[in-house]
Order: C-alpha cells, then structure tokens, then sequence
C-alpha cells in the first residue's frame, strides 16, 4: 500500500492557481491551503501564525470569536479577542463578544439543547450571516498575510492568483442547501469573492465528515483499512458544536476509490455542551460562595476548561481545578490552595450525554450499514479528551469494534482534509440522507377517507379531472446510494390557461425527514417537512410551440411537459428544470 501523498495526481490546469479552505468552527477554526502549479503534484500548508499567536510555533488554530463595538464594528478576532489585555479593553468599552456563532446558522430541523443557556446576543444590526463573513473576512486576510510572508516573492505570488482563488468551506454533516447559500453569501458579503455567477461557482462545499476522511487518508491512518477493503469503517469528527459521523468502505485501491455506507449522521454533542454543563454544575455549586458572582462563575469555567476538561481520564480520581490564588478558600465548597474539588464521578457526568449521543449515532450506523463497521477513527478537537476516546473504545468493545484515533494534530483534521477533497477526491458514491421530492395535484377519489377530509381544497384543471393539492412524489427516497454521476428525473406536465406565467415557471424540491416510508402529503407547517430549494425558470420559449386545446367550460388552456432533475451524489445538492 502507498503511502497517502504518493496517490495525489499532479495538477492538471493550465496555469497556477491558489485553493484555501477555510474550516470555521464552533468553537475554533483553521485555514489550510495548496498552491496549484501545472503538472507539479500540490501540496497541502497549513497557516501557522495569526495576529495575537506569533509567540506559538506552528499552532494552527485560533479561537472562532470576534468583538464589535457598539456600532457593530469589528475591533479584534481569534487569538486577539483571546488576550487578557482586549478582554479588559472590550469590558471598559462595553464591545459585544460574538462567540458560538456558528450554531446559529443550524438547520431549523436540528433542535439545540443549551441546558437552560442561550446563544449571547449578536451585535445591532449584524445577522448571523454577517459575523460568519466577517470572520471568514479575517481568516482571508490572516491568509493572505501568511503566504505573502512565507513564500518566496510571496508578493507576485498572491497578486498572480488572487483574482481566481477558489475556496473549498466545510460545515457539519447535517447542513443542508440552505445553510450552504447562506454561507455563500456570508463569503460574498467577507469579501472573498465577488457577487457574480462566476464569483459564487470559486466556492466549494465539503462536509465536516467528508474532510476528516481525506485527512485520515493523508495521515496514513486508513493504511490498515485500505489494504483490507472487505471492511467498512467510520469517521467520527468530534469538534466543539457538531459530532459529524460518516461510515465508508473501500471499492477499489488503485485509484483509491471510496464509496459511503450509510446515510451521514450530525449531532450536537460536541464539547461545548460538556462546558455548558459544567458551568450550570458549577452555578449550583458556587451559590452560597463569595465565588458565585457569575463573574467568576466564567472564570471557574474557563480554568475548567483548559485543564480539568482536557485533562480528564479517570472518575476514581479526585479532580482540581486551579482558577486562583494560594489565598483562595472556602472549604464548605471545596476550595483551598486556589483550587476547586470535585469528584471524578462529578466530571464525567458532565461528558455522559455526548458520549451516549455518540455511541448511540455510531450504533444506529453500523446497524444501516448491515454490520460492515469494524473501525471508527476519531478526529477533531474533541477527539483529544483521553475520556471520550477510553469511553468509546469501552463502550463498543462488544460490538467488536476498534476505535483509533491518529497522533498528529486531529484539530486542523478537516481545513487538511477539505483540501484533500478538492485534490483527490476519493469519494465517488454517496447516500442520500432524507427523502427528496415535488408536490403534485393527486386525483381526488370519493371513496378514500383521507380524500374527503381534504375536499375543501379540490381543484378543478381546465381539461376536467378534480385532484387535490399538497401529495408528494418521492423522486429520491433516503438511504439509497448515489455516484457522482447519476441524475435523478421525473416527467411532469401541467396546464395553463395563461401563457404569460410561463416566464416565472418555478418548483419547489420538497425534504421529508421523518423516516424511510413515503409520506403521501406533504404537511407543510410539520418539522419533518422542508422546502430545499425552489427551482426557476423561464419557459417562454414554449409558449410559441405550445398548442392552445379547448377545456371543459370552453375555456382555452396549454399543456406543458417538463423533466424535474436531481444531482445529488455531490457535496452540494443540483437541481434544475428540463423541457423539449
């Protein structure tokens, strides 16, 4: 078997050309990027150095914050809204701290337990899409900075590409069309690219899981697996909102061909919401203390955090965690020395619902893919926590399942991995998540029950027939795999009486979350239900070849017939209009 670099083709364009992708996460985000020259094979660098981090060689993260002052300005991001000093400037100055903001941008169909907790407020007048774009805006120019100071004639280098640069960005699994638009437009609105047709097609889509994958690939963790390609495997990408599990099997070695298994999972068990709950555990605790201000509750929090949390490896052991001075007690709480007690057991509560959660989405993979999974490779921020990692080995030892997870830096996993994606792309069939289809006029049928309750909606067409509004029609049904290549299309045909509507033509592509069956309405106001996307176009051209007919009352109407097409075996979900 080959190790990873050696299977990247070299580069096929005809002229240089720059890739960045850009990894904003939850709780931190990374840039990795590729210089493209022809017929040379890239080569992945991260960005090392940020603004407030010279002083840390070689860190590749910075914190996903920014802070805007009360005119919605921004006045420091990442590192530098991390720095003591900023920190006591923006309480002085009364900035907003906008941290989390990510999670804002979630799907209305993924629910957000915060245990009690609410996101903090945004700035006046900045959407969720304008702090996403603000800060892409900053990782651009940190970029940009980074390579004009690395490389040699780094200046000539950046103005050669920076017209063309293409950008790959990474969200969680269970992101949708939606969520990418909307990120799009947060790219637009951060300066990376211009608001043109040619613009917006610079921006790629990869999911979180999608990334870690090629990042396990490149890091000679999937060596074993590969060379045994019998056997299925999962990616658990553990970061600090989304847990992102995605299940794999090897279809073919060379070329490296890798098919997925089992619909993508997503679920917010990330390591957020253990510091969520340790900041509600430790509320309770600290209430009757002088350290109960909550104040100080963020601090105790914050030392939580970036010791005890990390740290965390066995509920036999008591735990500390050191927030101040050696004058800080209060014993009635367990504080002495500057330090607060707490039980093992005590910790590890505060991990057990992202655990559950985790084994529970792993579990319910291995069951859809017919018991193939015999690995999960764990990746991410959140991997690092030697209590998660020694959990879900325990946990799914019975299902003779080995959990590994790689030795370098899993944070910076997926910005590497995404640009794995766009170089090697070894992923060639993918499976459909949710159920996806249109609405159409059914034929009303006086002796279906289900009929008559909705008969004060009855519609009468031109041509006579009586049909009812709001059936669906499933075009791609969940769980079935898909190649890059395949296209999915239904025939359709609908009759008007106006021929001008034809340059407003437009269908709604309907999602069904709720499950394998086919659902036979659609429930539009039910959180199963959800438009994905509208699909316009202008069919004026047909009113020329369009034949006028005589309907029932003798009233002239027109006959259309037109093709619905589906591409969904891509990282990004195509739909158009087709007709004759």
């Amino acid at each position: 078997m080959k190790p990873a670099p050696d299977m990247r083709k070299p580069y096929t364009g005809p002229v240089r050309s720059l890739v960045i992708a850009l990894d904003v996460g939850t709780t931190f985000s990374g840039v990795s990027y590729a210089i493209l020259d022809p017929g040379e094979i890239p080569k992945i660098h991260g960005v090392t150095r940020f603004p407030g981090q010279e002083h840390v060689a070689g860190n590749s993260k910075i914190p996903s914050i920014l802070y805007y002052d009360r005119d919605g300005n921004v006045m420091y991001a990442g590192a530098e809204a991390d720095n003591a000093s900023i920190t006591s400037q923006a309480e002085d100055e009364s900035w907003i701290k906008a941290e989390l903001f990510k999670l804002r941008l979630r799907p209305k169909s993924m629910k957000l337990n915060m245990n009690g907790m609410r996101l903090s407020p945004l700035p006046r007048n900045k959407s969720p899409l304008d702090v996403f774009g603000d800060f892409l805006r900053y990782l651009f120019r940190c970029t940009r900075s980074f390579i004009i100071d690395t490389h040699a004639n780094g200046k000539a280098l950046w103005q050669s590409v920076e017209h063309s640069i293409e950008f790959v960005l990474s969200h969680p699994n269970g992101w949708e069309g939606a969520q990418q638009t909307r990120m799009r437009r947060a790219a637009v609105y951060g300066g990376l690219i211009p608001d043109t047709d040619e613009g917006r097609a610079r921006i790629r889509f990869v999911t979180e899981g999608e990334a870690s994958l090629h990042a396990c690939v490149q890091s000679g963790l999937a060596a074993d697996v590969l060379s045994n390609p019998s056997t299925g495997f999962l990616v658990a990408d553990a970061g600090g909102g989304t847990l992102d599990i995605s299940s794999y099997a090897v279809r073919g070695t060379n070329p490296l061909v890798i098919e997925e298994i089992a619909p993508p999972d997503c679920t917010f068990a990330g390591s957020v919401f253990v510091s969520r709950r340790a900041r509600e555990f430790l509320a309770e605790k600290l209430k009757n203390s002088k350290y109960g201000s909550p104040d100080s509750i963020d601090h105790v929090t914050k030392r939580f955090d970036e010791t005890t949390k990390r740290l965390f490896r066995d509920k036999n052991d008591i735990q500390w965690v050191p927030f101040g001075s050696p004058l800080d007690r209060d014993p009635a709480v367990g504080i002495r020395g500057g330090s607060l007690k707490l039980t093992g057991a005590e910790v590890a509560e505060l991990f057990e619902p992202s655990i559950q959660a985790a084994v529970a989405s792993i579990k319910a993979q291995v069951v859809a893919s017919q018991g193939m999974i015999k690995s999960v490779w764990l990746v991410g921020g959140f991997a690092a926590s030697p209590w998660l990692f020694a959990q879900l080995q325990e946990r799914l030892m019975s299902m003779k399942i080995t959990v590994s997870r790689p030795d370098n830096q899993t944070s910076k996993a997926v910005a590497d991995g995404a640009l794995g994606f766009y170089c090697d792309h070894h992923v060639s069939a993918r499976v459909s998540r949710f159920m996806y289809g249109v609405e159409y006029l059914r034929e009303f049928d006086p002796n279906e029950p289900e009929h008559v309750a909705r008969k004060e909606r009855l519609c009468e067409l031109p041509s006579g027939p009586q049909l009812l509004p709001d059936a669906f029609d499933c075009i791609l049904a969940r769980g079935v795999k898909v190649k890059e290549s395949t296209v999915f299309t239904r025939k359709y045909c609908t009759e008007l009486t106006n021929l001008s509507t034809l340059s407003v033509f437009e269908v709604e592509i309907w999602c069904y979350r709720g499950g394998d069956t086919i659902p036979p309405w659609i429930l539009r106001y039910h959180e199963d239900y959800g438009t994905l996307c509208v699909v316009r176009a202008d069919l004026s051209p047909l009113s020329g070849s369009a034949e006028p007919k005589t309907g029932r009352n003798g009233k002239t109407y027109w006959t259309i017939v037109f093709s619905v097409e589906i591409h969904f075996g891509l990282t990004e979900f195509r739909a158009r209009i087709k007709w004759n």
